[in-house]
């Protein structure tokens, strides 16, 4: 815990002094900055009657919201302004979420069909995208249950409770060291594997996300 505080600490002094001006956003702005991460998807097709059974759905709807630097910073405006907190309770929340990983992704999954139950063994995969579309070399996230209580990385979308929420942490480097995201990388696309059937969501990388992350 008092390694997390003096992470925390030394992030909002980072904020503090690189850019605060997020901290005039009005609502609409930060509602529309965080609103505009979250993508839908889904898991295997409309007529997968190849699964059709008691123990899974045949598809999953899917829904994610990668919560970048832009989407931590809208989501702790909006709080601010709903809450009436300070810029310094605002800059905490943003240090907090953004103590928890490199990458983060909200990861929504509703099962249709079929038992309504999604599997333990569901995976999931970041990796960035080139221009041409071509895919660069994958990540797999890691459950992070616990950032279900950051305030920050729960989003401000209106909760649908049809859906199951997981959070997914991902590393910004491969195991040699390498950075996900190169130079040429102008998308980061999600993979989720559910029960033999894959389904994918991507977002562009935003500029100034771009260039706070590790590259060649």
């Amino acid at each position: 815990m008092k390694a997390l505080a003096l992470l925390i600490g030394s992030l909002v002094a980072f904020s503090q002094a690189s850019d605060d001006a997020w901290l005039t956003w009005p609502a609409a702005r930060a509602e529309g900055i965080a609103k505009a991460a979250y993508e839908q998807g889904r898991v295997g097709g409309w007529f997968d009657t190849r699964i059709l059974s008691t123990d899974r759905a045949y598809n999953y709807k899917l829904a994610a919201t990668w919560m970048h630097h832009d989407v931590i910073r809208a989501t702790a405006r909006v709080l601010q302004l709903t809450e009436r907190l300070t810029d310094e309770e605002a800059r905490v929340l943003v240090a907090e979420a953004e103590a928890a990983a490199p990458f983060v992704v909200m990861v929504e999954i509703d099962p249709r069909e079929g038992s309504g139950v999604i599997p333990n063994d569901w995976s999931a995969y970041l990796q960035p995208l080139r221009m041409d579309g071509s895919p660069g070399k994958a990540v797999r996230g890691t459950a992070a249950p616990k950032l279900r209580d950051v305030r920050t990385l729960a989003g401000v979308r209106k909760r649908n409770y049809d859906y199951d929420r997981y959070w997914l942490t991902f590393p910004d480097t491969h195991q040699d060291g390498t950075p996900l995201v190169s130079d040429q990388a102008t998308h980061l696309e999600l993979a989720v594997r559910i029960a033999g059937s894959e389904g994918r969501v991507k977002w562009p990388i935003p500029a100034l996300v771009k260039a706070k992350l590790p590259r060649k």
